[in-house]
Order: structure tokens, then sequence, then C-alpha cells
């Protein structure tokens, strides 16, 4: 299927299926948030294939298309694709748009900053993430940009939300979270299980 005139619910429907196909896997993991799961979701699986990138980008741009965003970016290491597949994706749409990484510590060379790319005063952006579960991550990210910049933040999207409290966690700091799927429209119970049992 050429994915260059499907529509938004197409392309939010390969997605998915690439997400259930490649990024879900089952076991016993210990997440970023240092809790523990029977599920893990490694969303690079998505963000770093072609189509999957490419149907990310897609929905990222659908979801922000009326905000007037300058910038997007997010958390190193999960955001990098997601942040170069979107700004990529906008520029072959007309759609001008800039991307930032923020690095997990401040750098200790050269400019000593913790943000990295054209982002500037004043920008509205946008926080991205490939998947989120306490949103620990992403106020931290938060925490950077706000000391380093003095930007906007429109919205956080996330590609998968785990439902274990990122969204209250988020909300709480006065930010809102868009979730392009839940664990639930994959087809597990937020408890790690696979729906019917297995």
């Amino acid at each position: 299927m050429s994915l260059m005139n499907a529509t938004i619910d197409e392309i939010r429907g390969r997605l998915r299926a690439i997400i259930v196909e490649r990024c879900l896997a089952f076991g016993d993991f210990r997440l970023a948030s240092g809790k523990r799961s029977h599920y893990f979701i490694d969303g690079k699986q998505a963000s770093l294939d072609g189509e999957g990138l490419y149907c990310l980008a897609r929905l990222i741009l659908e979801e922000i298309k009326d905000d007037a965003v300058d910038a997007v970016g997010g958390m190193t290491l999960g955001a990098d694709p997601i942040v170069g597949g979107t700004i990529a994706v906008a520029g072959s749409m007309g759609m001008p748009l800039r991307g930032f990484i923020v690095r997990k510590e401040r750098k200790e060379r050269g400019m000593g900053d913790q943000v990295a790319g054209p982002l500037r005063d004043g920008d509205r952006i946008v926080m991205l993430e490939d998947t989120i579960t306490t949103g620990g991550m992403t106020l931290k990210a938060i925490e950077a940009v706000e000391r380093e910049r003095n930007a906007d933040i429109v919205k956080i999207i996330t590609m998968v939300d785990r439902l274990q409290g990122a969204r209250e966690n988020i909300e709480e700091e006065g930010f809102d979270l868009v979730s392009l799927f839940t664990i639930k429209d994959l087809g597990v119970d937020p408890k790690g299980e696979p729906e019917g049992g297995s």
C-alpha cells in the first residue's frame, strides 16, 4: 500500500499494525521509570523503520497542523528519529518546522548546553516521545528547555501511552498530553497481559 495518498485513518491503522507486529514484546522488563513490566514497547522498531517513521510523522503533523508550532523536540534517544522524521516530512509538505534534541545531561564542552538545535526564544514547541510511562523523562526534558530557552510548550505527543500515570503527572504540571495510541489500543491491558489470555 502506498502511503503517499493514504488517508490519516489508513496511516493510523498501518502504524498500529507496525507497533503490534514489531514493537511489542512480552516477558519481564525493567522500564526507564524503574517499574517492572510484563511487556515492553521498543518504539525504535517503528521510528527507525522508514514506513513506521513516515506514518508516525504524518500523525504528529496532523495533531499540530492548527497549533502554529515552530519546533518539535524531545529527550534523546527516543525522540531523536521522531524529531528528524517529523521535520523532514513537514518540509516535504511545505510546512516550516524546526527540531531540537534534549541531551540527558548538560554538555561539558562547547556551549555547555543541554538543548541542541535551532530552538529560539519565543518558539511554540511540541515535545515528542515514543513511549511514555510516568512522564518523568518528558518533564526533565521540559525543565531543560525552560532553563535554557524561553519557549512556549504547546503540548506533548507520544506514540504510545502505557497508562501508568504519565497523563496525570503531566497535567499536574500544566501541560497537555496527546497519545496517538494507548496500550489498550494495542490490545494489551494496562497491567501488561495480552487481552484474551496468553
